[in-house]
């Protein structure tokens, strides 16, 4: 199934999209895993018979139900050092989203939290991939979406500089990685409908949201707003089982749960 395809089968609650941002063992940033409690990760669900997918092939019509689709945000150079060799390993691919200013540079990342790095031990984990090394990633099988441009909450833009904000990026990705970009993350998870709508308008079939409230589940239904379980450095075995319990995540979708957020 191609990936034009995306967003045009299965419903975007029935599948488990997981959200990383880097991967580091120095890295103190909540943002930032260990490969080592990656590689556990990915097992224990391997082991468990999930199919690991891109987003658009997760999304696409046939696609297996016990699939799993694991995202990068951010495009950080460690997602391809630190996270490639892991996955390689366990023939698991995924979704990296570019901020494409800042592929175009290769250069550090300084929105929000992230400029507290800079200047100190750790500015080197700011790096992003470069469009050389992200087509490398792209040839492993993985799927390259767009994050923006400059990484805004688009919410807070105008409408006409949001709406360049998402083509110019889609435009941009295709261009540089000469495969059709149709995948999309909020930066910060910023996003409402008419967001979405602009979203819809730049050509995107599939968006993924970063909504830690409970009601998330329920209400990313459509494929334009698919929820995504974040994972982070203090994400603990014990909790990511939880996180990824089907059980669990059955219950969260509740309309009775939800109703508590």
């Amino acid at each position: 199934m191609s990936e034009a395809s995306a967003g045009a089968g299965r419903g975007a609650g029935e599948l488990m999209v997981l959200c990383y941002h880097a991967v580091s063992d120095s890295w103190p940033s909540p943002a930032a895993i260990s490969p080592r409690a990656l590689r556990t990760q990915l097992r224990w669900l391997l082991k468990r018979g999930y199919r690991p997918m891109t987003l658009s092939a997760a999304l696409a019509e046939g696609a297996p139900r016990k699939a799993v689709a694991l995202t990068f945000d951010d495009a950080y150079l460690s997602i391809l050092t630190k996270g490639l060799p892991v996955l390689a390993e366990l023939g698991v691919p995924a979704t990296v989203f570019v901020p494409t200013e800042a592929a175009a540079s290769a250069g550090s990342m300084s929105w929000s939290e992230l400029a507290q790095w800079a200047g100190g031990e750790h500015e080197h984990e700011l790096r992003c991939m470069s469009w050389d090394q992200l087509r490398e990633l792209s040839r492993q099988g993985w799927e390259i979406g767009s994050h923006t441009c400059s990484h805004p909450r688009l919410t807070e833009l105008p409408s006409a500089q949001a709406a360049s904000e998402l083509s110019r990026s889609r435009a941009t990705c295709e261009e540089k990685v000469q495969r059709p970009c149709l995948s999309l993350a909020y930066p910060f998870g910023d996003y409402d409908e008419a967001v979405m709508r602009l979203a819809a308008a730049a050509g995107y079939r599939v968006a993924v949201t970063l909504d830690e409230r409970l009601s998330a589940s329920l209400r990313g239904r459509g494929p334009l707003e698919v929820p995504r379980e974040a994972i982070y450095r203090s994400t603990s075995l014990p909790l990511f089982v939880a996180k990824t319990s089907r059980l669990l995540r059955a219950l969260r979708t509740s309309r009775p749960y939800a109703s508590l957020a």
